[in-house]
């Protein structure tokens, strides 16, 4: 498993990444009030199994480039780290606004549910971009790869499921909150924070 030093990294760095109001977590909201925290989990369900084959899927093709060819791991460690610095600088630069989903028509019926999470994560290429900068920086090659992802992903699975089910069940008084004053700016602003020091760690380390 990763080292604990760099579980006392990634934790804290993802989760206030995963916390902050975006796609994922603003549809959990607007479910959560529309249709009931209950049947908002199937989205959820969708959503994780999506989150699960990206983080998987970058993992392991920027191991294999690792092991293969470790003089461009190299350079994708200071491209990674630089745009995990950028993606800070935006976090940092946004305006604090919520993603808006209002309006739009919902089906209710637990395939289609499952199917519109599942999609809202696999198909955000801003997503695959986030992990393949962020997780392999946490696998080392001198160890099996299988039981590291094992733990990233178990982290990111539980971290993704506890935001949104805050999000779902917060409903109008999280609305309330994160429309309120500079909230939304302040928790980007933190989480890019996090994402500008990773940056820096991954392209010097």
């Amino acid at each position: 498993m990763p080292d604990f030093a760099l579980l006392a990294v990634f934790i804290p760095t993802f989760f206030f990444v995963s916390i902050t109001p975006g796609m994922c977590m603003t549809l959990a909201m607007t479910l959560g009030m529309s249709i009931g925290v209950r049947r908002t989990m199937w989205m959820m369900i969708g959503e994780l199994v999506g989150v699960a084959i990206v983080a998987i899927a970058a993992v392991l093709g920027v191991a294999s480039i690792m092991l293969n060819y470790p003089q461009i791991f190299d350079i994708l460690k200071w491209i990674g780290g630089a745009y995990l610095c950028y993606i800070g600088i935006n976090m940092w630069r946004a305006r604090g606004k919520m993603a808006v989903i209002d309006g739009q028509q919902v089906n209710t019926r637990r395939l289609s549910l499952i199917s519109q999470g599942f999609i809202t994560a696999i198909a955000n290429p801003k997503g695959w971009a986030f992990m393949i900068s962020l997780l392999p920086p946490f696998i080392s090659v001198d160890k099996p790869v299988a039981p590291q992802l094992l733990v990233l992903l178990s982290i990111i699975m539980v971290t993704e499921s506890l935001s949104m089910l805050a999000y779902a069940s917060g409903g109008k008084s999280l609305r309330l909150f994160l429309s309120r004053g500079n909230n939304i700016r302040w928790m980007n602003r933190i989480a890019g924070s996090l994402m500008i020091l990773v940056g820096v760690w991954l392209a010097l380390g």
